[in-house]
């Protein structure tokens, strides 16, 4: 399922902060960390069906007012993190989009059965060993 990646990023929400990690005294000053806001409750990119999905497989990214945040702080560059997120964004969608395939049901085979029956045996060939003579 592809999506329009033009129309999303128009309703997108970003939000910078200052940043941990490697840079020295360039991180205490410089607003490199990007936090991405999508409001999934007003957009009409998506069908009500597909919002649904959404929210079921990514709850633990949105909150009760049906806003999915993803942040990235990875780099030193504020638009890299940007880059960064907006992919992410989409990777996530498309990959909770993506219905799942079914599982196609098999038997086992001789040899799995017959490996099976001959574990059985020693086990039970032990049990009877331990038992003490009558």
């Amino acid at each position: 399922m592809k999506l329009d990646r033009a129309l999303f990023e128009k309703e997108f929400v970003f939000k910078t902060s200052r940043s941990g990690g490697s840079g020295g005294q360039h991180v205490n000053k410089v607003e490199t960390k990007v936090e991405l806001s999508f409001d999934l409750g007003s957009t009409d990119l998506l069908t009500a069906h597909r919002k649904e999905i959404i929210k079921e497989k990514l709850a633990s990214r949105i909150n009760a007012d049906n806003i999915l945040k993803l942040t990235s702080g990875a780099t030193r560059s504020q638009a890299q993190n940007k880059l960064r997120v907006v992919a992410r964004f989409f990777e996530l969608i498309e990959k909770s989009l993506k219905p799942k395939k079914p599982r196609k049901a098999s038997k086992p085979t001789k040899a799995s059965k017959e490996r099976r029956l001959k574990a059985k045996k020693i086990q039970g060939e032990k049990k009877v060993q331990r038992k003490k003579p009558e």
